[in-house]
């Protein structure tokens, strides 16, 4: 049985089926303005299981990026709860890092691999030898080996990119939450990165959560999809995406088509 039928409505059925890591569960964030009380999304329900590529889409001012600030801990919801592990969250922890998609996320006057080792230090995780070789480690798997004692300002912004998701990852959260990390790179770089990225989770399958209003970037990277209405977000679907294999073909046309249909038809 596949990951992503065992994720499906019939789940609890299936007595190999994993707990959910990240249980969302009818939550409702509301924030201030000057002006007014918005409210960002609406009974929001889904479950995220190990080893998932959990992607946020939908268009912007949906609420996604709200929930991602409320799943890592920065806010509380007005209904509803979010758990990690069956706990609730209620504040921001070492079990969720988080990259953005500003470049400006590393500290300027610190090297490549004191930026990791910094997270680390700063968080009790780890100190002295063990934080090196793990920083050197993720440092070297996000593919700047040469560049451990290069400061931020030398760096592209890909590769600034790169170092926040090797701090993220030298972490070892529970899991990563990625905000849109890729939006501000030029399509090349990003296409590049969504590789990059993918090829990372091959060989450590973290579990992930990615906000993209991006279709065609939310197949390439998801292996679930929940797609949000706009203002106020509620949930619209949840779709598997399409196997690695069906990238570029028909399936993935037929997928960016359905869901396009979905987020925009009237």
């Amino acid at each position: 049985m596949s990951h992503d039928d065992r994720a499906g409505p019939d789940a609890g059925a299936a007595s190999s089926t994993p707990a959910p890591l990240l249980e969302i569960d009818n939550v409702t964030l509301q924030y201030k303005t000057s002006e007014h009380l918005v409210t960002a999304t609406r009974q929001v329900s889904f479950k995220v299981y190990p080893s998932d590529r959990y992607i946020l889409l939908g268009p912007s001012g949906c609420g996604k990026s709200t929930l991602l600030k409320a799943i890592g801990g920065y806010m509380a919801p007005v209904h509803g709860s979010i758990r990690l592990k069956g706990q609730t969250v209620t504040q921001p922890g070492p079990d969720r890092m988080m990259v953005f998609q500003e470049f400006d996320q590393l500290l300027p006057w610190k090297t490549v691999r004191q930026n990791v080792e910094f997270a680390l230090h700063a968080s009790g995780r780890l100190k002295g030898q063990e934080a090196a070789e793990r920083a050197a480690y993720y440092i070297e798997k996000v593919g700047l080996a040469g560049f451990i004692d290069s400061y931020p300002h030398t760096l592209s912004g890909g590769m600034k990119q790169r170092v926040s998701i090797a701090r993220g990852m030298a972490m070892e959260p529970d899991v990563l939450l990625m905000d849109e990390p890729f939006a501000a790179l030029d399509a090349l770089t990003r296409r590049k990165m969504q590789d990059e990225l993918l090829r990372l989770w091959d060989d450590t399958r973290f579990t992930v959560l990615f906000v993209t209003h991006s279709i065609e970037e939310a197949i390439r990277i998801g292996n679930r999809i929940l797609l949000l209405s706009p203002h106020p977000g509620q949930v619209k679907a949840e779709l598997n995406s399409v196997p690695a294999g069906e990238m570029g073909t028909a399936s993935q046309a037929q997928l960016e088509t359905r869901i396009n249909d979905m987020l925009f038809a009237h």
